[in-house]
């Protein structure tokens, strides 16, 4: 119930008693400087601890909820971070996980932007403010449909197409440079942005690519898919990253553990 000018003025006030800039006008509208997320990751930070104080204040019958988003690609959410979760949530039961299933490499910005408190993503997208964990890495296998037990490796990345989850996703062209089989490649590619629907498409023969080994393991077993190349795997390094906070409630710090 306030007007835009009201609003504005009350920034000005806030960036006048901080000394410093917390938003920036551009050509896609209103966005925060470096100062300006530094300032919501703290109130975030402030509110989850508010809930988790009041929670134990108030005890088990009238307990605060607090919730927490975590985001990850499909792979290390189903095999990893949902697993680790689990115990945890029957341990702290006021804490509502929001699991983000993400594969477009962008939980740096959901991190940046405070739509993620965790998230896994690639080394190379931590910040210098970020704080984080190296977690295992996932190893990836080239697979193909069962359909093609009978031909070679060479026959088919010379005649097929690959299967990538968009025009970014760079981890099979990757793995083919790794073992000296870019050159074989088809140049033009087919893209679908969901996991599972891409598995379908390679499992009905449309092209091959690479899963990572524990997201593809149930359907190698079914043998809908065949791992290509000797079952030789490229190595994919995450770190589990977020934002520093004062006083880490008990609960994130018990899913920092459980999950790295």
């Amino acid at each position: 119930h306030l007007t835009q000018t009201a609003v504005t003025q009350r920034i000005r006030t806030l960036e006048t008693q901080l000394k410093t800039t917390l938003f920036i006008r551009t050509r896609r509208g209103m966005q925060l400087t470096q100062q300006g997320e530094a300032l919501l990751h703290y109130c975030q930070a402030a509110k989850l601890l508010e809930g988790e104080a009041l929670a134990s204040i108030q005890g088990a019958a009238t307990q605060t909820e607090v919730a927490l988003s975590i985001t990850a690609p499909s792979s290390m959410m189903r095999s990893r971070i949902m697993p680790g979760c689990l115990p945890v949530m029957k341990k702290f039961p006021h804490l509502l996980l929001h699991f983000d299933v993400n594969d477009t490499e962008v939980g740096h910005q959901d991190l940046r932007s405070g739509k993620a408190d965790l998230a896994v993503i690639r080394e190379q997208d931590l910040a210098l403010e970020m704080q984080y964990k190296k977690l295992q890495p996932e190893q990836y296998v080239l697979v193909c449909s069962a359909q093609w037990k009978s031909r070679r490796l060479k026959n088919i990345i010379s005649h097929e197409r690959i299967i990538d989850f968009n025009a970014t996703d760079q981890i099979t062209l990757e793995y083919l440079k790794a073992y000296d089989l870019f050159s074989l490649a088809q140049r033009g590619r087919y893209y679908m942005n969901q996991t599972e629907n891409l598995t379908d498409l390679v499992i009905s023969g449309v092209g091959y690519s690479v899963l990572a080994k524990e997201f593809a393991k149930p359907y190698i077993q079914s043998k809908q898919l065949m791992v290509l190349n000797k079952s030789q795997t490229y190595d994919v390094f995450h770190v589990l990253a977020w934002f520093d906070r004062p006083e880490p409630p008990g609960y994130f710090s018990a899913i920092l553990d459980a999950i790295a």
